[in-house]
């Protein structure tokens, strides 16, 4: 009976064990469903940034969301995402209540592809926060700036901001000072782009600035260091934020931007476009793509398109597209200092840049404004191997007091240093030059002297007598003589003396 009585208590015991074994089974079997569940949960709330009301908001004013943005811009299931469950750590002001945490933060970031050539990319969501810039935010976009230059791949910016989050006070703006490092870095290493989609003002606007190209968005994005009521409050001026920021005011009278387009859309679809232009980082030669149209393609046209008479105006935009392949060019800036042309195109399937004087406007003069664009440009283009094909009609600097007292003499010498500095290939072709009349006016026989001077100097014999040019072409010959040259020149190797950098005219 004794025995019996052990057994059962022995049983009595084992059940239990047994029971609580099951019971802490059951738990530990359960716990990582709860935290799957966690991580779904996370996730889910991190693609519904702000929440679908701030998203109806954003859609309502014209603007695509964050995601929406990068998905349109990189190819379809391309975009691998970083940092999706990093949250803000500001606990003041009642920011670290639930309802203010949003996992990712105010900006989504990661890498992806445009056809098929890795881009890192970093989206600011204006539906959290207004897109302001925390710790978090910048620490986000200073990881993936730091991965794009250690595997050499360009950065996209796609900017929408209200600029710092005040409520972090200094910890906000220390984290404009590790992105503008990081821009500064990255400069001449991997290209950088900047897209602004929506507002970026104060300092937010010194990351664009530092970018190697800035595209807006009409209508939607503003670029300004101070807004409407501060400039009001200052100066006593009133305007609104599109006459002190829009994309008119930057692509037409600051040059701070290098081209508008309609909408969002438009936008990511000519971003993809001008990204397939670019190499991938300095150490890339200019990209090459299969060609379709025939490097020794003949261009009869060019025979009659520039006039005899060098006072008669035409379109060197003429000239370029029938030069490229299938007539293709990315003009940059091209509603800013009208008198020089810059851009990207292709010759035999090779990434080039274009750089030409526009005698339809002040006779192709060069200009403060004009030096500057044509000088940055070069300079980008020097440090990412992309070769340089120049069309030169330019009658010299354009004269006046204000030209002088805006200082066209350090301004000018950018663009002759930018020139001399390039060790890219490069390739000049004159279409014509000079301005006879201005130097006889006031005389008796001003056409005798204009036949003589023309006899002796405005032609290209001068020059090609004493080896300043290398060959006098028929224009029809062009494309092909320049396709030739390139081909011969992919090799070309420069070395210039040690120096920590040179001191351009700034």
């Amino acid at each position: 009976m004794a025995a019996a009585m052990r057994v059962a208590a022995a049983g009595g015991r084992l059940g239990v064990l047994a029971g609580g074994f099951r019971t802490t089974l059951r738990g530990l079997c359960s716990q990582p469903v709860t935290v799957m569940e966690r991580i779904e949960g996370k996730r889910r709330a991190a693609l519904q940034g702000g929440g679908q009301r701030r998203i109806d908001a954003q859609h309502k004013r014209g603007k695509l969301t964050a995601r929406e943005r990068i998905h349109l811009l990189l190819d379809p299931g391309s975009f691998v995402e970083t940092d999706m469950f990093v949250e803000h750590r500001c606990a003041d002001f009642g920011m670290d209540a639930d309802k203010n945490k949003f996992p990712g933060d105010s900006v989504v970031t990661g890498r992806g592809r445009i056809n098929g050539r890795l881009v890192y990319i970093f989206s600011q969501d204006f539906t959290v926060f207004g897109g302001s810039l925390s710790g978090a935010h910048a620490q986000k976009i200073c990881k993936i700036m730091d991965q794009a230059m250690t595997v050499g791949a360009p950065v996209i910016g796609l900017n929408d901001s209200g600029g710092a989050r005040i409520q972090e006070g200094v910890m906000s703006l220390a984290g404009y000072a590790d992105i503008f490092l990081r821009n500064v870095t990255a400069s001449g290493v991997v290209p950088q782009i900047s897209l602004i989609m929506g507002p970026c003002a104060g300092g937010a606007v010194y990351s664009p600035a530092l970018t190697d190209f800035t595209f807006m968005v009409k209508d939607t994005s503003y670029l300004f260091i101070t807004g409407p009521d501060v400039v009001k409050s200052v100066t006593n001026e009133d305007v609104t934020q599109e006459q002190l920021g829009g994309a008119k005011t930057h692509t037409t009278m600051s040059g701070v931007a290098h081209r508008a387009f309609e909408n969002d859309v438009d936008a990511l679809f000519n971003l993809r476009e001008f990204f397939n232009y670019l190499p991938l980082s300095n150490r890339d030669a200019a990209p090459v793509r299969e060609c379709h149209d025939p490097s020794d393609r003949p261009v009869p046209e060019l025979d009659a398109i520039v006039p005899l008479e060098s006072t008669k105006a035409y379109d060197m935009l003429d000239i370029i597209h029938s030069i490229v392949d299938e007539r293709e060019f990315f003009e940059i800036m091209p509603n800013y200092a009208k008198n020089i042309i810059i851009g990207f195109a292709r010759m035999n399937g090779r990434t080039v840049g274009v750089v030409g004087n526009q005698p339809k406007v002040a006779s192709g003069c060069l200009d403060i404004n004009s030096s500057v664009k044509g000088a940055r440009f070069v300079r980008f283009c020097d440090a990412f191997n992309i070769p340089l094909v120049t069309f030169v009609d330019v009658p010299g600097f354009l004269p006046g007091t204000a030209q002088e007292y805006g200082g066209i003499i350090r301004h000018g010498a950018k663009l002759l240093f930018a020139f001399a500095e390039a060790t890219v290939p490069k390739v000049t072709v004159i279409t014509r030059k000079g301005a006879v009349e201005i130097i006889f006016k006031g005389r008796q026989d001003v056409e005798a002297a204009q036949a003589e001077y023309i006899d002796k100097f405005a032609n290209p014999f001068p020059a090609a007598v004493r080896g300043f040019v290398d060959d006098i072409i028929q224009p029809s010959s062009t494309r092909a003589r320049i396709c030739h040259d390139l081909d011969v020149l992919v090799s070309k190797q420069a070395h210039r003396p040690w120096r920590k950098h040179a001191n351009i005219p700034l």
